[in-house]
């Protein structure tokens, strides 16, 4: 064959297992979500395509049958095809025709197998890879002609290839169902590209932390509660209000345990306008309040919250002790983070790289999160920093007691009759391989 033919030839085969190589990788890299965008936009050839990712078996059978078609061919027309000229080169530096002979076709075909590598396969597929969702609806059409020439061979391997997949129990579609998993990863890619700022990535981890929190990461502690006796004098309450402004107040019977329900302040003020006694035994005065165990999830506390159609929820444990109560308000501030919490309400906060004060009683998973650590010796006996003390110390924790593990520094800075209010988180500069206590004089 004349070497310029199969220069030719060359150079359409190249072509031809280029074209495959990108129609392969360029469906299969495709993003379901941008498709979609694409055919709400108008491209009926996103369409298309989603359909070739539904049952892709037709599609990769061509591409195959072309490629290692191509392959063949190459093989055969590439053996000799720069023979010719190499041969003639080293002819001219005087090297024997049996040596240049062999040398030519050697160097053929490296020749030939470099082109096909780099022209066929690295490059089409980078393309591809680079924006697949045009590529993909570009090369849809002519795989569809190349789909109806090859029907036969098509439907005779597609069958026996299902009927392998069948015997090895392999699903034979593609599971596009979309977890939180893909979504949590979507998102750290978008924060580390630049595409979506550190405090909207929080956000949307926050959301998804809803399934696995518990209420009390959310909640008002017992101890900060506000709350009135059914018996209270108007004067006691006046004072109350006076003292600690809230919306909503918890109105119980003789204490806290005993919860009555909750009254609105607007109510309250509502009777001081037209002149009236506040009176808690008032008709139509107390709410019956929700409530709520404290092994519910914050997800599970919404749902309620919309059940009962009300926005306030007392949380018992499983003694019917009153634990906290909580609010819509306090789930919306544990989603939304920083973007509502002023600097003053901020639980962690970050003095230099490599030190944070925390309060005690900041929820383990924001701690977690805080100091990047994927797990903390016994989580599953505490649900805040002030538990983990504790846990760890094994009694009441006193100022100045140090805890070490995974490379921290936990130091108590500050207790108000036996709670932790603050914590010196530090990081250490060697990472220990065990954690130990320093609390008088004793080690673990």
């Amino acid at each position: 064959m004349d070497s310029t033919v199969s220069l030719m030839l060359i150079a359409a085969l190249i072509a031809v297992s280029a074209f495959f190589s990108t129609a392969e990788l360029a469906v299969a890299a495709s993003r379901r979500v941008r498709l979609r965008q694409m055919l709400e936009q108008g491209d009926v050839r996103a369409q298309q395509v989603m359909h070739v990712q539904d049952q892709p078996g037709d599609y990769f059978t061509v591409i195959q049958i072309g490629q290692n078609s191509v392959a063949i061919l190459g093989g055969i027309v590439g053996e000799g095809a720069f023979s010719p000229f190499i041969q003639m080169i080293l002819r001219t530096f005087q090297v024997s025709p049996e040596r240049a002979e062999t040398a030519g076709l050697l160097l053929s075909f490296v020749i030939v197998t470099s082109l096909f590598i780099l022209l066929s396969d690295l490059f089409p597929k980078r393309l591809g890879m680079v924006a697949p969702e045009k590529v993909a609806v570009s090369v849809v059409g002519p795989m569809r002609i190349f789909l109806a020439v090859f029907r036969p061979v098509v439907w005779f391997f597609s069958h026996l290839t299902d009927a392998l997949f069948k015997l090895l129990g392999l699903p034979t579609r593609r599971d596009d169902s979309i977890t939180s998993d893909d979504i949590r990863a979507m998102a750290h890619a978008g924060a580390e590209a630049g595409v979506l700022a550190a405090r909207e990535h929080q956000v949307i981890e926050n959301v998804f932390e809803l399934e696995t929190r518990t209420v009390t990461s959310a909640m008002t502690g017992r101890e900060r509660i506000v709350h009135f006796l059914l018996d209270d004098s108007e004067l006691l309450i006046r004072a109350r209000i006076d003292q600690y402004p809230h919306s909503t107040y918890l109105v119980c019977k003789g204490s806290i345990d005993h919860v009555v329900g909750y009254v609105d302040s607007k109510h309250l003020l509502s009777r001081v306008l037209n002149s009236l006694p506040i009176s808690l035994e008032a008709d139509g005065l107390i709410n019956k309040v929700l409530i709520v165990p404290d092994r519910l999830t914050l997800s599970e506390l919404l749902t309620q919250f919309r059940q009962a159609q009300d926005d306030f929820a007392v949380i018992v444990n499983e003694y019917s002790l009153v634990v906290g109560i909580i609010t819509i308000n306090d789930v919306m501030s544990t989603v939304m983070g920083g973007l509502v919490i002023s600097m003053d309400e901020e639980q962690i906060v970050q003095r230099d790289a490599n030190s944070w004060l925390i309060d005690g009683m900041t929820p383990i998973p924001d701690v977690m999160q805080a100091l990047e650590l994927d797990d903390l010796p016994l989580q599953e006996d505490y649900e805040t920093l002030a538990g983990f003390m504790m846990v760890m110390l094994r009694r009441i924790p006193k100022r100045t007691d140090v805890v070490v593990w995974g490379g921290f520094r936990f130091e108590v800075m500050d207790v108000d009759s036996y709670k932790i209010d603050q914590v010196m988180v530090t990081r250490e500069l060697a990472t220990p391989a065990t954690y130990h206590i320093d609390a008088d004089s004793s080690s673990t």
